[in-house]
């Protein structure tokens, strides 16, 4: 009887053997590689697996001597070179007689005198009036005046006659308009008065509520360090002190010229448009806010702080400023303010013209505003009918007959009965443990019950 290992007689599907260590991964430490892939696809002969064709990636250094022949090398051929003539000038000999610089130009051509034209230009006549000049022109003579009557108008003749009576018509809109009161609108706005509840304030919080007082450590005092003044004085001489030497020297003179001043004894009595249009107007005093009284705080002030505490006077002299004499002079002339522009520029006497209002033509309304508009007047106002709604009620339907729960499953099914795995079992019901091999699979062979003989 062939022995049958334990996922083959799992008939659930979800018993498996406890695989372990294989031959090869035995000592090795690995988990087991045996997986669902290899029970299902076994080997087929001692076939290997492709080798890789990609190259490593090392270096192979080519311990052999380089020889330093290209291409380049193996193809040129050095050819000798022969240096090209070159032509020599022969050395410049000046000719001896005389050079013959005579052309065809100078032979063909005869030079003749020539004079400067003279100016023909009319001489210029002065024009001397002695009398009037009585002369009819060619446009005259030639284009003279025909007698052509004027043409009648047939316009009719309308002469204005301004009315004498004054326009008292009245327009579309003084017919329509009927002055009416306004009333205000009442204000649906809440009032800005802050309501007082008679509640008393509750002040309890969460922080005072929960919050539990601990006694609080005592906190390292550092003693304090005695200041002890140095025995030596205090040197107060800066580089600039040392290296500047103040040297008395006269101030640069004024080229400026005496300015004398011109002024006018009699004051200015004009009027501007500005003091015109603008009167004084009485300004109320301001609102002063009352302050509260002070009121000194109980006890003394210390006025003593870390610096007057620990800061120690030294006995130093004051700092002598270097610095030139100043040569001002003090002049107690009168200013002059006068210029060149108050002198081409003086006052002129301005009136301010009179603003040009137009008469009111419509008369003012003289009754209260009545305020109807014609959308108001003719507006009419109607019953509004709701319209029905077409969406159904959304109320479950209610049937007095009972409901019919048969389906094709509930007809259709047939209840098997539950088989339970064999595999579930620690040893399966009709097999015989035998061995577990180096896979971890376990095998069991099928017990066969002994036939009696008659």
């Amino acid at each position: 009887m062939r022995s049958r290992c334990l996922c083959q007689i799992c008939t659930c599907g979800r018993h498996r053997c406890p695989h372990g260590n294989t031959r090869i991964y035995e000592n090795s430490g690995m988990p087991c590689p045996t997986t669902e892939y290899l029970e299902k696809y076994p080997t087929y002969g001692n076939v290997l697996p492709p080798q890789s064709l990609k190259p490593k990636q090392e270096f192979r250094a080519y311990r052999g001597k380089m020889e330093g022949i290209t291409t380049f090398k193996s193809d040129y051929r050095p050819y000798e070179i022969v240096k090209q003539p070159c032509h020599i000038p022969e050395e410049y000999k000046p000719k001896l007689g005389e050079i013959d610089i005579g052309t065809t130009y100078k032979r063909d051509f005869n030079s003749y005198k020539v004079q400067p034209v003279a100016k023909v230009q009319p001489l210029e006549r002065q024009q001397i009036k002695k009398g009037k000049l009585d002369t009819v022109p060619t446009y005259k003579d030639d284009y003279r005046a025909w007698d052509i009557q004027k043409s009648e108008l047939y316009k009719p003749e309308e002469t204005y006659h301004p009315p004498t009576v004054k326009f008292g018509n009245l327009t579309t809109f003084q017919d329509d308009y009927v002055p009416q009161e306004v009333k205000p609108r009442q204000s649906l706005k809440p009032s800005s008065v802050v309501k007082r509840s008679t509640i008393p304030f509750n002040g309890d919080t969460s922080h005072r509520l929960d919050y539990v007082p601990h006694q609080l450590e005592f906190k390292f005092a550092r003693p304090k360090e005695v200041y002890k003044p140095t025995s030596q004085p205090f040197e107060d001489l800066t580089t600039h002190r040392n290296d500047f030497q103040g040297l008395v020297g006269e101030t640069a003179k004024i080229c400026k010229p005496a300015y004398n001043r011109v002024t006018q004894s009699a004051q200015f009595e004009g009027s501007t448009e500005f003091q015109e249009s603008f009167q004084p107007w009485e300004i109320p005093p301001p609102v002063v806010k009352k302050i509260p009284e002070y009121v000194p705080p109980a006890g003394t002030m210390q006025l003593s702080s870390t610096s007057h505490l620990d800061y120690v006077p030294y006995l130093a002299n004051r700092v002598v400023p270097i610095r030139p004499v100043s040569y001002r002079r003090n002049n107690n002339f009168p200013f002059q303010g006068k210029s060149t522009t108050k002198e081409d520029f003086p006052a002129w006497e301005s009136c301010r013209p009179e603003i040009i209002k137009r008469h009111q033509q419509i008369p003012s309304p003289s009754g209260k505003f009545d305020g109807l508009s014609t959308f108001r007047s003719h507006y009419v106002q109607h019953e509004l009918i709701p319209t029905e709604s077409c969406k159904p009620v959304n109320v479950a339907l209610r049937s007095s007959i009972p409901f019919d729960d048969v389906t094709m499953y509930s007809t259709e099914y047939t209840p098997k009965k539950q088989e339970i795995c064999p595999a579930s079992y620690p040893s399966p019901p009709g097999y015989i443990f035998e061995n577990t091999n180096s896979q971890g699979h376990k095998f069991f062979r099928k017990v066969t019950p002994a036939v009696k003989a008659f």
